[in-house]
Formats: structure tokens, C-alpha cells, sequence
């Protein structure tokens, strides 16, 4: 998510200070989803101030606008829109090997492994299940019981588009509602099972090696999450999970390719990946390592 309390270095480990420490329990208290609604409205006001904003923005957590397509700070007319705003094309490239599986989006990486017994790693000491990340769906579940999983958080800094890792046909999209705690790191250490706590957005893709799920967790100053199949997704009303269907007789075939766009953060979060059986990690990446957008995720096991 995008914690506008985080540190600009996030290259080391992260330790938990006293002040660190008192923000997580007071997040407790907070109304997550009002403080949410709220920064929906406020990085959507057009305002004279905002290429002011935006220029104090780029230079606390460092932003590479020379990256955007857009790199002039006074082009754009909302704070949202320089948050979600896109790359100039090209600049992250794909593996010329189409079997590669590739990082989804810029970001950190916090965890990643094999899904064990079910089970995933938010942190040290910490883990929480399949099933209650996917909404409590034992059947959905156990079709990753085998499979491998990799946690990307994205910072102030990063690019905040989600990019589909492999080629796939979306089979369906379930909104999880739920609470929304930060998600950096010193956060995520210390409050049991966030992801599967937070307000999330699942999408579920067939792919040529069996099931994938991308997983939009939001958190705190999260103010939307959207895809481009449907549009704004949430903030909803309701506490119900929500499940959407695709493809098959439903009318509704969505197909996208490898590095396209599937979906962004207004403000930012962090995507959990979830890959099926016969995959194998890249082994260069491990917590705290940085990753972009296109970069080699995993590969098909050898023959």
C-alpha cells in the first residue's frame, strides 16, 4: 500500500521501533474505511496546488518521473492521476522466452515460497492460509496446494499498475471484504494474517499450466481498486463476499496477454501471486528484494 509514514530506504531490514509499534495498535482503532473514502475524494480534487503536491511527492520518496509517459508534474490534473500514471512503452521489457512467467508489477518482494500445507508466508513466525486469503474457498483453495506464491509490495515510489504475469482467460473475480491495515512492512510483521484480513480482490485466470489467482489486497490510504475488465471495484457497500464469473456461457471472454494490463491501485498495496503446481521461482529473488514489472518471476519445471 502506499504508507506515506514509510521511510524512503526500504533496502534494510525492517525492525520495528516504539513509534512503529504504538501506529499498529492504534490502527486498530481507526475507521479504515471512512480514512479510505476520504482519500478517494481528496486525490481526485483539481486543485491549483497539486502539481505542488506532486512535486513534494516525487521528491520524499524519490519518484522516477522520467519513466512516465507523462514526466511534467503540472500535466496532470488530480493526485490520483500521477499515482496511476503509465509508463512510457517499452520500458519494461519481456523475457524473449514466452514460457517465462514474469513479475506482475515494480514493488518490493516480501515473501516468497512454496505453498505448504496450504499455508503461506506473511513473515517470520508468520503465516495464514489459501483458503482464507481466497474468501474461505476450500475447493479454490486446494487447487494451489502445491503451487508456489510470491508477495510484491509496492512502495510511494513504485509504478502502480498490475500486469498479467503469464498469458490467461479470466475464470473469475471474487471481492473479499475485510479490514484495511497498512501494509508496509513493520505492519505486516506484527499484525497476524493481514492479507487475508484486508479488503482484497481476487482474480482468477486459467492459464497453459493450470490455475492462477492474483490477489489485490488493500490497505489503509487505498482509496480504489480497479481492473480493466471492470472498472472501479472497490470501495462497495456491503460486507457480503461478491463473486463475479467468466468465460464459458457466461458471455463474458476475457482473455489477456503476458504484460499486459490487468488492473491498478489507487494508492497503492500489494499483490499476492499465486502459482500452480509445476513452476519453479527464480531463484535471484528473496525478501527485500527489489523487482520490476516484466522481470523473470518463474519457469516451467524441466522435463
Amino acid at each position: 500500500m502506499t504508507d506515506l509514514n514509510a521511510t524512503p530506504d526500504e533496502n534494510k531490514p525492517v525492525s520495528p521501533s516504539f513509534a512503529q509499534s504504538l501506529w499498529t495498535l492504534v490502527q486498530y482503532l481507526l475507521p479504515h474505511h471512512l480514512i479510505s473514502r476520504l482519500v478517494f475524494r481528496a486525490t481526485r480534487w483539481r486543485t491549483p496546488f497539486t502539481p505542488g503536491v506532486i512535486r513534494w511527492f516525487v521528491r520524499r520518496f524519490g519518484v522516477d518521473l522520467s519513466e512516465a509517459v507523462e514526466s511534467d508534474p503540472a500535466a496532470y490534473a488530480t493526485f490520483n492521476q500521477f499515482f496511476t500514471r503509465a509508463l512510457k512503452p517499452g520500458i519494461r521489457p519481456m523475457p524473449d522466452d514466452a514460457t517465462v512467467w514474469v513479475s506482475p508489477c515494480d514493488g518490493r518482494v516480501s515473501q516468497l515460497g512454496a505453498i505448504q500445507s496450504g499455508n503461506l508466508l506473511q513473515a517470520k513466525g508468520r503465516d495464514y492460509t489459501v483458503q482464507s486469503l481466497l474468501g474461505g474457498d476450500a475447493a479454490l483453495a486446494q487447487r494451489f496446494e502445491q503451487g508456489q506464491f510470491a508477495t510484491i509490495y509496492l512502495s510511494p515510489r513504485d509504478y502502480h499498475r498490475i500486469h498479467m504475469p503469464c498469458d490467461g482467460g479470466l475464470r473469475e473475480m471474487i471481492h473479499v471484504p475485510g479490514r484495511l491495515f497498512s501494509v508496509s512492512p513493520v505492519t505486516v510483521q506484527q499484525v497476524p494474517e493481514i492479507f487475508a484480513r484486508n479488503e482484497r480482490l481476487v482474480c482468477l485466470f486459467d492459464t497453459a499450466h493450470g490455475p492462477m489467482a492474483l490477489v489485490l489486497v488493500g490497505a489503509i490510504n487505498v482509496a480504489a481498486i480497479e481492473t480493466v475488465w471492470a472498472g472501479i471495484v472497490t470501495p462497495p457497500a456491503g460486507v457480503e463476499v461478491t463473486r463475479w464469473l467468466y468465460g464459458g456461457d457466461t458471455g463474458m471472454n476475457i482473455r489477456l496477454s503476458r504484460g499486459q494490463e490487468m488492473g491498478r491501485f489507487n494508492m497503492g498495496s500489494t499483490v499476492v501471486l499465486l502459482l500452480p503446481e509445476g513452476l519453479v521461482l527464480d531463484s535471484r529473488w528473496h525478501p527485500q528484494s527489489a523487482i520490476q514489472l516484466g522481470e523473470s518471476l518463474a519457469s516451467p519445471e524441466a522435463a
